[in-house]
């Protein structure tokens, strides 16, 4: 007889334990955890869930330091995604992509993939148009930081580059720290200290869709940038060195204008050596963390995102090279033009061009200095 009660006890306590792995918590945006569980070359990774008094989720990942999900309501208080990404890490390793992911050592293009440091040159592996692209084929958002909540709406990702990490000189300590806030602004602090001198310029590289639908362009968001100028590109996409007022362009967006209204114009090289927008805007009020440096509206939900950053630059890129070959969160086929990204960054290649031209922010960072930049993606909606 005991033999039987214990028998029907471990089968009630296995069907228990097998109803609540089916019944697994999700965040609001959908995803399960566990699918984030994994070990990439020895480090383990996991989601972390940020949340405010509104009920606003941000999920992150230590895999790339990446956002995965951003719930934010929308005008009639419904929540909506507004980043593209993943359903599980698998996909994250799987898929080459950045969705989300904090950029480094150097975020954007370096031409040529040649630095000079110390008097030295050293060469860096290309991987875009025979430039260095976003840290090298192996840049930090395919890194594991570790990462250290910060109560129920921080946390603080860290990671050590190894001097010669994709042959980037010195032994470089960087942290993320991602908070969210009560007025629904995710608010982004990088820092970074190095051995040796080296460069270091980060950005956080989501990819947006206001409508919260990743299946509709973002052509008729509304796009206001903050600045008076722009560097123009070649048709390998790096930076001629130029410094080109956005008067009388189709870079012009100190009105709001709607993303998809110029962007297809044939008869503008700019647009054409781009493939639409895929540029960097030299900001008005650089190094003020309290000014509006980009704004974007989607007119299908009213939300509205603010960019505020101490940064000089910013590129914004259309995702003109998304072509429907990627297949993100909830089987959603990501196709041209379904996201914008807002990189807060110095100038694309300013470790060459900063050192003939001073207009070009310095990206050089030397043993006792601390890197640091600020930016803030603050929501609201369009009332």
């Amino acid at each position: 007889m005991k033999k039987t009660v214990l028998s029907l006890c471990v089968a009630l306590g296995a069907m228990f334990s097998s109803c609540q792995s089916s019944q697994e918590v999700k965040t609001l945006s959908g995803l399960n955890p566990k699918d984030f569980e994994t070990v990439v070359d020895g480090d383990s990774t996991a989601l972390y869930v940020l949340t405010n008094k509104n009920g606003m989720e941000v999920c992150v990942t230590n895999f790339g330091a990446r956002i995965v999900s951003v719930m934010v309501p929308d005008v009639k208080g419904q929540l909506q995604d507004v980043v593209l990404g993943f359903d599980s890490i698998g996909q994250y390793i799987r898929i080459p992509s950045d969705f989300g992911a904090a950029i480094g050592r150097y975020a954007n293009r370096i031409n040529k993939g040649q630095i000079s440091v110390g008097g030295e040159t050293i060469q860096l592996p290309v991987n875009n148009y025979g430039h260095c692209l976003h840290g090298g084929p192996q840049g930090w958002q395919y890194k594991v930081f570790k990462a250290t909540p910060i109560g129920t709406s921080g946390l603080k990702l860290t990671l050590v580059s190894p001097d010669g990490d994709m042959n980037f000189p010195g032994n470089v300590t960087v942290s993320v720290t991602y908070r969210l806030t009560d007025d629904n602004a995710i608010d982004i602090q990088y820092e970074g200290t190095t051995d040796k001198e080296t460069i270091l310029n980060m950005t956080n590289h989501s990819y947006f869709n206001l409508n919260g639908d990743a299946s509709t362009p973002i052509t008729d968001d509304t796009l206001f940038i903050n600045a008076d100028a722009f560097t123009p590109v070649d048709s390998t996409f790096m930076t001629t060195g130029e410094i080109t007022s956005v008067a009388e362009t189709p870079f012009d967006f100190t009105t709001p204008t709607p993303i998809g209204a110029r962007i297809d114009m044939e008869d503008n090289e700019q647009l054409a050596n781009g493939h639409g927008y895929d540029h960097n805007w030299v900001l008005r009020e650089s190094n003020d963390i309290t000014t509006v440096a980009a704004k974007v509206v989607s007119p299908v939900t009213g939300i509205v995102l603010e960019v505020l950053t101490d940064q000089p630059g910013i590129q914004i890129y259309t995702g003109n090279f998304l072509d429907g070959t990627v297949t993100g969160k909830k089987g959603v086929v990501y196709n041209r033009r379904a996201a914008i990204c807002l990189e807060t960054q110095v100038y694309p290649d300013s470790p060459n061009k900063s050192l003939v031209n001073p207009s070009w922010p310095s990206p050089y960072l030397k043993p006792g200095e601390t890197y640091t930049h600020h930016t803030i993606f603050r929501f609201s909606v369009n009332k």
